[in-house]
């Protein structure tokens, strides 16, 4: 392999699962970047989310989006599941009033693995996490289990790097709207944010359309 080839990939896998100084870098770059805060404040706004919602998080990251969702779900459950330890430290400490309050539990867990949980979930989102994942139709079927009936997952993408475009953003969409289909979700659909380059993300339904 090139060595641009090895940086590459380097880089890649740091914002897959941060670790050390390099992962530290990334923490802040996902947690600072005005287009990351736009993709997850949006994306939260897609989800509707109410006072009292229980919402799961896969690969929270900084936790800009479980901030969002807990100021929200005041009354609710907002939980988050991370495999980095570095993105738990951060994003506990980004929570911290939320955590306080008995509202956001943060937990070091992987989509593979996945926790048990004492109740089934109304929102869960998945915000440029699902590039990382092993056979993703397994993970969402998966995941809609962990939904009450007429709950809704939101997964955006947005692509990052050299031939990140708006058409490849909308290919990667429509590929991850038919793996929902797939697992099992209705109503899908897939909405963009116009950024450089556009944010894409599928939403679905467990169980059919009210």
């Amino acid at each position: 392999m090139k060595l641009r080839d090895r940086v590459k990939a380097a880089v890649f896998a740091q914002f897959g699962r941060p670790t050390g100084f390099w992962g530290r870098g990334a923490g802040l770059l996902m947690a600072h970047r005005s287009s990351n805060r736009r993709r997850n404040a949006w994306v939260v706004s897609l989800l509707d989310v109410r006072p009292d919602d229980r919402v799961l998080e896969i690969g929270f990251g900084p936790g800009l989006a479980i901030l969002q969702v807990s100021r929200i779900a005041r009354e609710g459950y907002v939980c988050g599941i991370d495999h980095s330890e570095l993105m738990l430290r951060q994003a506990r400490r980004r929570n911290a009033d939320g955590i306080r309050r008995g509202v956001v539990d943060l937990r070091l867990a992987s989509v593979d693995a996945l926790p048990a949980f004492d109740a089934p979930f109304d929102k869960i989102l998945a915000v440029n996490a699902v590039l990382f994942w092993t056979e993703a139709d397994a993970r969402f079927e998966e995941l809609r289990h962990l939904l009450r009936p007429g709950g809704l997952i939101a997964v955006a993408h947005q692509p990052r790097g050299p031939g990140a475009t708006d058409e490849t953003s909308a290919a990667r969409g429509q590929e991850i709207a038919a793996a929902l289909t797939r697992a099992g979700f209705s109503a899908v659909q897939v909405e963009s944010l116009h950024l450089k380059p556009a944010v894409v993300c599928a939403l679905g339904l467990n169980g059919a359309a009210p």
